[in-house]
Order: structure tokens, then sequence, then C-alpha cells
């Protein structure tokens, strides 16, 4: 995922690059319901942190190693621009760190490099967490690698999501929305009116009306659709 302000001018990873390195050692570790968000997704996914120096990961899922060739031990630590490569399209990176500038959520398909040097066509998500006094928590990043031969597909993609949302109810696709700006469950309870039992609730039937395992998931059709 180069989605935390990548150099355009890296190396592929196969090579040195200038990300910054943070001790893993040094890094809290996240919450439990920050793991969540991404463990039992079938998507790659990560977890960065804003509040450390060059916005490191802190945890990645198992799909995003099968994905990239990384191990967790080797992405801990490190600003994920180390998929970016001398073929990342730099306008697609300025999207992406527009996005973690304004603290909102962007969906590109950008090129990134596994760890053997060899190229992909990313789909790569990214969304801001936020606390229950909005301070900004972690960014969640997902990708989803997307076939060359097929360059419709991430239309088709964004047509799937949309009409998976169209069979919500109203106050489903309201909680679902913020859901996917990064809120939590009390901070959507608070913007509608409602119990946070009552926001539960309706998260709960829109992951299982969707078919969704995580909230990591539910949050990329969000975005996908453009809400």
């Amino acid at each position: 995922m180069q989605c935390m302000g990548p150099d355009s001018n890296s190396p592929p990873p196969s090579q040195s690059d200038d990300t910054e390195v943070t001790d893993p050692a040094a890094i809290p570790q996240p919450d439990q319901w920050v793991l969540d968000l991404i463990e039992a997704s079938p998507i790659a996914s990560v977890v960065s942190d804003p509040r450390l120096p060059d916005n490191p990961l802190v945890a990645i899922n198992k799909a995003f190693a099968d994905l990239t060739g990384y191990e967790e031990s080797e992405c801990v630590g490190r600003n994920c621009r180390f998929l970016s490569g001398s073929g990342t399209e730099p306008w697609l990176t300025e999207k992406i760190r527009e996005g973690v500038r304004e603290h909102k959520p962007v969906l590109v398909e950008i090129l990134n490099y596994k760890k053997d040097g060899s190229p992909f066509r990313n789909a790569v998500l990214v969304a801001p967490i936020y606390d229950d006094t909005d301070e900004l928590l972690y960014f969640l990043g997902s990708q989803v690698e997307v076939d060359d031969d097929q360059p419709n597909m991430g239309m088709a993609r964004r047509e799937r999501a949309a009409e998976m949302l169209k069979t919500l109810s109203p106050r489903q696709l309201q909680v679902t929305t913020l859901v996917a700006s990064g809120l939590r469950n009390k901070q959507v309870a608070a913007e509608l009116g409602l119990s946070e039992k009552t926001v539960k609730m309706h998260r709960g039937l829109v992951m299982e009306k969707l078919g969704l395992r995580t909230s990591a998931d539910l949050v990329r059709i969000a975005v996908e659709a453009g809400i």
C-alpha cells in the first residue's frame, strides 16, 4: 500500500529505500479492536499510526503478507512507501498524500512492487480511524491486486459495491457512511442520536447482509461505492 506519503523517486523494494524505520520495540501494541479491523479480512490490510514519526505500520494481516511477500517483522515500524518504485505514478501518490493530509478516505489504483521486485497494479484504500473524542488514531489501509488485462475491473468493483449498498435500509446506509469516515460506534451513535447498542445492531445487520467479515471490508465497500 503506497498510502502514507511515499517518495515518487523511491527504488523498487528489492533495492534499498529511504523509508525511515521506527524500532518495532518502540511501537505500542495496538488495542485488540484495532487488530480486529483487519485480522479476519481476506483482503490485504494494514494499520498505521500517524502519531509516530513517519506514520509507520503497526499491524498487517496475513493477506497483506501473502500479496506482497513481506512478513510482519519486515513491515512494522516502516512507512508503507516501501512498496513504491520507479514506475509508481507521482500524481496518484499525491492524491494519496492529499487524503492523508486532509484525513479523508481515498481510493486509487497505483503501481506498486512486491518484495521480489515484481510490479503489480494495486487498488489502494486509505481511511482514517478516530477515537471517541475525534482525535485521529490510525489509518486503515487495504490493497487489492488489479489484473492489467482487465482494465475495467476497477469500475466493475465500484459498480458492484454501489449495488451492494442499495440493499441497505436508509438507517443502515447512514451507519455505514459514518463508519467509512472512520468513526467508532460511540461517535456514530452521537451523530445519529441513537444508542450505541442500536448502532452495533445496525452495523451487525449490515455486515451480515453484505456478507462481510470485518470492519475493514465494510469500509472498503463504502469507499468503493463512493460514500
